[in-house]
This record gives C-alpha cells, sequence and structure tokens, in this order.
C-alpha cells in the first residue's frame, strides 16, 4: 500500500504526521481560537513500559497531524526532538498505517547525515517518536534568514545530501520529499536528512507508485505525470533544493500552482546571469524531463561544479544567519587581487591596460557576485561574497579601515588624479578619527549608564528633532571588495578594502574619492580618472542593487543632501551579535542582527540624541541626557550595555 494513497490527488503534504520540524505554524486568515486544538501533552512524559520518564521542554514545531517538542531524558539529560502525534488524529486504520511505515523505515537507517531514530512508545493520549535533536534547526530557516547560500556552501550541504541518499538508494528506499525544511542542522554544522513520513522501498518500475505526493515546488515532472516514483525523482528534488539556495527561490515558482505544475512538466524555467557556468551545467544536467537523461548522484559528485570548486571542511555557525568568511586555498590567484594591483601598483604606469577578454570577465564577475550576495536586511542577509579573497596580507578578521595601501602606492595614484583636469582636491584639518568617535562615545554611554536609575519604559521621544543622516541599507561584501552602504540622504559609500573610501551623490552625478581621512578628491561621475574606474564600477553596482532591491531599515524621513563634502564611514566592525559604523561627523550607528533593532547616537545641535529603531522599524528620538536622568526600557539598557563593552573593546584592540 502507497503510505500516501489516501490523500486526494490535488493534496500535498511535507509529511505524514504534517509537520515540518522545527517549522513554526504558518500564518492564516483564521484566528488561533479557530484553530483546531491538539491535545497538549503534560509536562512530564512517562513510557508506560519502561517508566522511564521525559521533561517537555520547548515548541519546535508543529503541523496538521503532530507537534514537534524538545524533550529530556530526566535519568540521562539526553535532550530529543520528538513528534508527538495524538491518537484522536490517526484514528482511521490508514493513517495509523502511515506512522507504523514511517516508524519501521527510520528505525533501521544508520548513516552520518540521516537524523537518527532513537526510539518510540505511546501512552493513552499520544505516540511519540525520539528523534535526534538537530540543535540548528534546518536549512529552511538558514534560507529564510540568508535567502541565498554561497556556492562553497551550496557544495557543502550538497555533498553531504547525497551521501545520505546513496545510502537510502542503496537500500531501495525513496525519500518522495526532498525540500530544504527537511534538510536539519546539528551543532557542528553537520547535515541530517530527516522526516521519512512520505518515504517508500522502491518497487520494480513496472509497481513503482504513481501517487502525487511531496512539496509542489520540488516535484518532477514524471511524479505529476502519475508515471511513478524513481530513485531519478529525488535527484530531481535535489536539483530543485540547489537552484533555490543558488538562486533565493524555486525554480519552477510562481504566484499560481497550476502555472507551477505546467512549467514544471514543460521544464521551463530560468537559469540567473549571476549562476557560474558550472552551476548552470550541473542545474541543467540534473532538470531534465526525462528521468533517464538526468545525472546520476555519482555524476553529480563528479561534475566539475564539485571537482573545480572549493568545498570548506566545515562551516562555521555563524553562516545560519550571515555570509561566513571562507578561505579557500590559493587566494592570491583572485581576480581581485589582478585588479587592486592593477589599480595601486609601484608602476602604474607601465602596467598595461587588461585585455578587453579580463575586463569583461571582471565586469561579468563582479555582476554576478553582487547580485548572488547583496543583504536585506529585513530579512536577515548579510553579504560577504562568494568566495572568500584577503588581499594581500589581510587576514580575515582584520576591519577595512586597519587594511591600508602601501603609502608609495597611494603618492602615485594621488599625483595622477591631480593631474586630471575635471578634479578638485581638498585637505581638511582636524579630521575627525574613529578612535576619537569612540573615545567620545565611551564617555557618554559610561555616564549615562552610570546615573541612569531603574525605568520600566522610555521617556517620551521627541516629536520633532533636526533630522541627521543615519545607513538605510548596507552590503558587506569585504572578502573581495569592501563595505557598502547606502544612506539617508540618498548618496552611496563604498569603504574599500584598501582603506581608500569612494562616495556617489543621491543623484548620481558627482563622485568623492578618498585616500585617507583628510585628503580628498571630487569629479564628475562622468569623467572619473582611469585609475579609479574599476571601484566606480564596483561602486554603481552596489548603489544599483541597493537601489532597486533593499528595503530601506526604519521610518526615519530621508533628507537632501547638504554640502559637497561626503560623509566618510571611518570603519566598521561586526560581531556575532551587530554591526557597527562610525562616522567622521562623529555619529555612530549599531544595526543588531536577531531583530533587526538599530540604535543611532548623532549630535545634530551638539547635545547628543539617541535614535531607536524597534523591530517594527518605527523610529524613536531620545536626548542622552534624558535617558540618565529618567531612565529607559530594560530592553534599551540591554542595547546601551552592548554597545559599550563593544566601544571599549575597539578601544582596547
Amino acid at each position: 500500500m502507497d503510505p500516501a494513497c489516501f490523500l486526494p490527488s490535488h493534496q500535498f503534504r511535507g509529511s505524514a504526521l504534517g509537520l515540518d520540524m522545527y517549522k513554526p505554524p504558518a500564518k492564516t486568515g483564521r484566528t488561533e481560537q479557530q484553530q483546531p486544538k491538539a491535545v497538549e501533552p503534560t509536562r512530564i512524559i512517562t513510557d508506560p513500559v519502561t517508566g522511564r520518564a521525559y521533561s517537555k521542554g520547548r515548541l519546535l514545531g508543529k503541523g496538521g497531524f503532530a507537534r514537534c517538542y524538545e524533550m529530556t531524558d530526566l535519568s540521562s539529560s539526553q535532550t530529543y526532538a520528538v513528534k508527538v502525534i495524538p491518537h484522536s488524529r490517526v484514528a482511521k486504520p490508514h493513517q495509523r498505517e502511515k506512522i507504523i511505515n514511517e516508524i519501521e523505515l527510520h528505525k533501521d537507517l544508520h548513516h552520518k547525515h540521516i537524523v537518527k531514530f532513537s526510539h518510540h512508545f505511546e501512552d493513552l493520549e499520544n505516540i511519540y517518536i525520539f528523534l535526534e535533536h538537530c540543535s540548528r534547526k534546518s536549512l529552511a530557516h538558514i534560507w529564510k534568514s540568508r535567502h541565498t547560500l554561497l556556492e562553497p556552501e551550496v557544495r557543502y550541504y550538497l555533498k553531504q545530501i547525497i551521501s545520505a541518499l546513496k545510502y537510502l538508494h542503496l537500500k531501495n528506499i525513496l525519500h518522495r520529499d526532498l525540500k530544504l525544511g527537511n534538510f536539519f542542522i546539528n551543532e557542528n554544522m553537520e547535515l541530517k536528512v530527516g522526516d521519512f513520513g512520505l518515504a517508500a522501498r522502491q518497487e520494480p518500475t513496472d509497481q513503482r507508485k504513481k501517487t502525487i505526493c511531496g512539496t509542489p515546488n520540488y516535484l518532477a515532472p514524471e511524479v505529476l505525470l502519475r508515471q511513478g516514483h524513481g530513485p531519478e525523482s529525488d535527484v530531481w528534488s535535489l536539483g530543485c533544493v540547489m537552484y533555490t539556495l543558488l538562486c533565493g527561490n524555486p525554480p519552477f515558482e510562481t504566484s499560481d500552482l497550476k502555472e507551477t505544475y505546467k512549467c514544471i512538466k514543460h521544464v521551463t524555467y530560468t537559469l540567473p546571469v549571476f549562476l557560474s557556468i558550472p552551476a548552470k551545467n550541473l542545474l541543467m544536467g540534473i532538470l531534465k524531463r526525462n528521468p533517464e537523461d538526468r545525472l546520476t548522484l555519482e555524476e553529480i559528485l563528479h561534475h566539475e561544479f564539485f571537482t573545480k570548486g572549493y568545498i570548506p571542511d566545515k562551516l562555521p555557525p555563524s553562516s545560519c544567519v550571515m555570509v561566513p568568511e571562507l578561505n579557500p586555498p590559493n587566494p592570491a590567484k583572485s581576480l581581485f587581487v589582478k585588479v587592486t594591483k592593477t589599480l595601486f601598483g609601484k608602476r602604474k604606469s607601465k602596467v598595461k591596460k587588461p585585455p578587453s577578454e579580463e575586463r569583461d570577465e571582471i565586469s561579468k564577475l563582479v555582476t554576478g557576485l553582487v547580485k548572488t550576495s547583496i543583504c536585506r536586511q529585513l530579512s536577515h542577509k548579510t553579504v560577504e561574497g562568494n568566495e572568500v579573497t584577503p588581499l594581500c596580507g589581510q587576514s580575515p578578521s582584520s576591519s577595512p579601515a586597519e587594511t591600508v595601501a602601501e603609502e608609495g602606492s597611494r603618492k602615485s595614484v594621488s599625483r595622477s588624479i591631480r593631474g586630471t583636469t575635471t578634479s578638485t582636491s581638498e585637505v581638511f584639518e582636524d579630521c575627525v578619527t574613529a578612535s576619537a568617535v569612540i573615545e567620545s562615545a565611551v564617555g557618554l554611554l559610561k555616564n549615562c549608564l552610570s546615573t541612569m536609575p531603574p525605568a520600566e519604559r522610555n521617556p517620551a521621544s521627541l516629536a520633532c528633532h533636526e533630522h541627521f543622516i543615519w545607513v538605510s541599507k548596507w552590503v558587506d561584501y569585504s572578502n573581495k571588495y569592501g563595505f557598502g552602504y547606502q544612506l539617508s540622504n540618498r548618496s552611496i559609500g563604498v569603504l574599500f578594502n584598501d582603506g581608500t573610501h569612494m562616495t556617489l551623490s543621491a543623484n548620481w552625478k558627482k563622485v568623492h574619492y578618498n585616500l585617507t581621512n583628510s585628503k580628498h578628491f571630487s569629479f564628475p561621475a562622468s569623467a572619473v580618472p582611469e585609475q579609479l574606474q574599476e571601484q566606480m564600477g564596483v561602486l554603481q553596482y552596489f548603489a544599483s542593487y541597493m537601489e532597486q532591491h533593499l528595503m530601506k531599515g526604519g521610518d526615519l524621513p530621508s533628507i537632501d543632501e547638504a554640502g559637497h563634502l561626503p560623509l566618510l564611514l571611518l570603519q566598521w566592525v561586526k560581531t556575532d551579535q551587530a554591526l557597527l559604523m562610525l562616522f567622521s561627523s562623529g555619529t555612530f550607528q549599531v544595526n543588531f542582527y536577531n531583530d533587526h533593532t538599530k540604535i543611532i547616537f548623532s549630535k545634530p545641535d551638539h547635545s547628543c540624541l539617541l535614535t531607536y529603531i524597534n523591530r517594527d522599524r518605527n523610529s524613536y528620538t531620545y536626548k542622552l541626557s534624558s535617558i540618565a536622568e529618567l531612565g529607559c526600557s530594560p530592553e534599551l539598557q540591554y542595547r546601551l550595555k552592548y554597545i559599550l563593552k563593544l566601544l571599549l573593546e575597539r578601544a582596547d584592540s
């Protein structure tokens, strides 16, 4: 009997239990009171046969048939992910048969990249299935935070999925529901394939199961056409997973389900231009209408996408929410290093322009890397590029402001730019430095936190105040080029990895270039010196993408550009919790990753203002002196203490 045959042909489910583990309930138009209520298990669960007791913890996910809880064995302190299925939900024989099928199949699987089945039991109310607990949730959560992954990350995860699939197929088992939500990540960033609610034994071709089951965006054409399931159907779903991770959405996804099915049946999809050639070729080799024409799992592993591409041995946990800093071999061969040498080499005048083919390659590289990796703050995305290539002698952890070009090279570029007829040059006296901004901020925060009384809420927000410039969008691409940002006055800036800074005015007509904090040049955007064309290209790509695709990070109003001199980003620092940006105006801003709150310190009238942008992107501005006098909410106080700690660490470094 097909485990999914009780479903009507138009219905699809991610598992026999109607559950994506670790997945929060979907929002619908129905109120919580209207939702059918499952019987909540008691706080302590006892196996009626062994007498072993378990403490029920937090809810990990829920679906139509089951809920998944974190549970701890009280005698051994072992933690499990436990599916809890009320008997009332599986009262019909075929429903119970599906659960028995899942248990019998899963408990016989033993592989490094498959979620481990521990044991199961039932009491008067529920059936309990104890599974390996994966603390970092699933690829679906990572995708939700990142939207797109780098090619090395995709290779890392796909290699583990393929390892599990080869094992399953050798045991004549088809998963039949491969999707991001069924790939779980443990504490060590190892992937585990899970949820075998739709899995089935492989049958001879003429006896293959023809029931449509799975997740619509990942269904193979032969499944939709009721031609039966085979291992090739799992390979198809694997291709859809690869596409989704690289491109940000499933290949056949549309707003209309019937149109999606039509696209799948005719294999109609688009390969974005930013994908690498090996990635495109691999996807085209997998997403073939005829199952026999698709690459096998072994052929996929031997494809140049894997054999000629960098695969990390391990990914850092931070990659769950932000782009990781990777260290592929031979970083000195990077194209960007070649560009940097061309721009800032000591013998610039003797260096020939790169051939047109190489210039085209550089242009395509920049286009592709930016499009695949740009961040959108509201969807938790941050960017650091495709494959990390630190500049000469630069450690991955050092910030761009700490990396400076060789003095001789700077002087050479300075003389070259001065020689152009379109540029103007200015030298600023008494320039603000990052250390000065940090020193001032530390003093203000220490004084505020030491004097403020306890309070449960923030003081009244200022109804009207002078507007200030802040960062509304940002792009961290420092492992190849630099850190880009859009200001509230709509100008765009990039602090490059060599310590130079370039700004594009809001109307895209004027460019400001700073060799140092004090040496400034400006020229029309149409007449950028040849020496800076490559940097200008990177800046324009950043600007175009942020303008077209990124959402503003708060409700503060935009302001007109004032004056002809740009606001300089002096230094930026990323921690595992927040991003700190220090500016030449003395303003500094801290963006917190987990809830997208932001705090901005500014001095528009020489009395420090603190602006707090909450998770709903609503902004509130207070005088810092008012907070010191009246106190603030525990939530804001926690952030202020964290910022002070962060600044003190920077001051000591």
